[in-house]
């Protein structure tokens, strides 16, 4: 591609970064890097309001390792998350983005994770830190985090940060950041809340706003009305009529999200439910099955699906309509992502016209209704299923064991085509593969019987 107002070729990176770019196949920048980097590249602190999806963890993650310097270990850039899943994300795109330096360490710092094993990897120093503000003040406090050689503070989400009850959380944090630094401040909406946060935080920034909308052929909305009694039924019949792979059901209730998973379970569709009574571990083994293409709808309500981001979505199901309109436009807003199209469903009684009307006076367009007798499932029809299943193998990141060793025992050990192997996920103690559903077992007993990384390994379907 010739240097163009859109390329990251014009940005005065560093080469290794540039080449970098090239290899992970990032060409042209979307609207939210063009907009932002070269202002953040030069030191200035930067406001810049972008939705999830849209670049932002490039556009805040180049500025940081430009001005890096890796001999020193120290940490010198740090990253609020308002989640644990959001921070394990940024953290990943940080790694592939700093692979030219190989001496980088990125640590994540959440909490839900075990405190010991972070204090044990903060001995050994680290250059970047990613985390949710509560554990990253508990290290701070402990005096296990030092921020003296920090040049680089970044905001993440601070909409949801602010959202979550984390205003003072992080007034600590940065009250021990050094004064002589760059803070960019990334938010999906710009509340009076963030505007405060800016202006007590940020000197002279520089704003970037983006009447980035979603486009309105990406999501498109249906509404359907239902009795309390038809709801959970209907739920069903949208999944078997559409036959989406992936999708989302909100429910407002956890009482709710129990019932739904009774009802398509009986109707053989796979799902999953994710809610606030589930331990960390349960909470990462449904998210992976979700992410991975092995559970066809994940069941939640708003609070448990906080923070997630999960890319390909191709539906959400509204079960029950969300009194808060803004609530509405965030669940819809998961879907549709990335240029993908998506569809978003919502299931409303009589009693829940009021909500309805309110989204309709929000999003400015009356709501497209339609009869739920056109959901139709033809008789003797699949039920729903999944494309992939997840293999849970015993051993991760403390064997030493990465995501190649695991593709390298599917495909050259078991002759298994690489494209019945999915998403490789490798936690500390465990790692989770993908694989297409018809060779699940027989990619099972092979890796039973077989070597990764040259020891045995448990391996059993999730």
């Amino acid at each position: 591609m010739h240097p163009s107002a859109q390329s990251f070729e014009i940005l005065p990176l560093p080469q290794p970064l540039q080449a970098t770019l090239q290899q992970l196949g990032y060409l042209a920048m979307t609207p939210i890097q063009a907009a932002s980097l070269p202002v953040a590249l030069t030191g200035r602190d930067l406001i810049a309001q972008a939705r999830t999806g849209s670049g932002k963890t490039v556009a805040f993650t180049l500025p940081l390792l430009a001005k890096l310097n890796p001999r020193r270990v120290a940490v010198q850039a740090l990253v609020l998350c308002p989640t644990r899943e959001l921070a394990g994300q940024v953290t990943q795109e940080i790694r592939r983005l700093a692979r030219a330096e190989d001496n980088v360490r990125t640590l994540t710092l959440c909490g839900g994770s075990p405190i010991r094993h972070q204090l044990a990897s903060l001995v050994h120093g680290a250059h970047i830190v990613v985390g949710t503000p509560g554990r990253i003040l508990d290290h701070l406090g402990r005096g296990t985090l030092v921020l003296d050689a920090l040049t680089t503070l970044v905001l993440d989400e601070a909409d949801r940060m602010l959202d979550m009850g984390f205003a003072e959380d992080i007034a600590q944090v940065v009250e021990r950041c050094p004064k002589a630094r760059q803070t960019l401040l990334f938010s999906a909406t710009y509340p009076e809340g963030v505007a405060k946060l800016a202006a007590r935080f940020l000197r002279d920034p520089h704003e970037v706003k983006l009447a980035e909308r979603h486009a309105a052929g990406q999501i498109r909305q249906r509404f359907y009305e239902v009795t309390e009694r038809e709801r959970l039924h209907a739920t069903g019949l949208l999944l078997q009529h559409f036959r989406p792979v992936s999708t989302l059901a909100f429910c407002n209730t956890k009482q709710q999200c129990r019932d739904l998973m009774a009802v398509l379970q009986t109707q053989g569709i796979m799902a999953l439910e994710l809610h606030g009574d589930l331990e960390q571990r349960e909470r990462d083994q449904v998210l992976v099955q979700f992410a991975n293409g092995s559970c066809s709808v994940l069941v939640a309500t708003d609070v448990a699906a906080r923070g997630l981001d999960i890319a390909q979505l191709e539906a959400v199901i509204n079960v029950d309509i969300s009194p808060d309109p803004t609530v509405h436009t965030h669940r819809v807003g998961r879907t549709g992502r990335a240029n993908e199209d998506g569809w978003a469903f919502s299931l409303a009684s009589t009693k829940e016209m009021g909500a309805v009307g309110r989204i309709d006076e929000m999003q400015g367009t009356p709501s497209a209704w339609h009869p739920l007798s056109e959901l139709t499932v033809p008789a003797g029809a699949e039920p729903l299923r999944p494309p992939m299943v997840t293999l849970l193998i015993l051993g991760g990141r403390k064997e030493k064991i990465r995501p190649g060793d695991v593709l390298g025992a599917l495909t050259k050990d078991l002759g298994l085509p690489g494209a019945q192997i999915g998403k490789i996920v490798v936690n500390d103690f465990v790692t989770f593969v993908a694989v297409a559903r018809g060779v699940a077992d027989e990619a099972l007993r092979g890796l039973n019987a077989g070597k990764v990384k040259g020891r045995s390994v448990k391996a059993r379907r999730l």
